[in-house]
């Protein structure tokens, strides 16, 4: 079973490549999220929305 835990490389990437304020506006749940939750909250695609590409 693979541990929750870890962190996706590609997401941490990711993250890491968000500019400063982008990252200091995410609370420490939403960095959670982002780093490993399967489903984001609306509140998360709202403020990372200018980076997101979509389908």
């Amino acid at each position: 079973m693979k541990d929750k835990k870890k962190i996706d490389k590609e997401r941490q990437m990711s993250y890491d490549s968000l500019p400063p304020s982008v990252k200091e506006s995410l609370t420490e749940e939403e960095k959670q999220l982002f780093l490993n939750a399967e489903e984001w909250p609306e509140s998360l695609f709202e403020k990372l929305e200018e980076f997101i590409i979509k389908e």
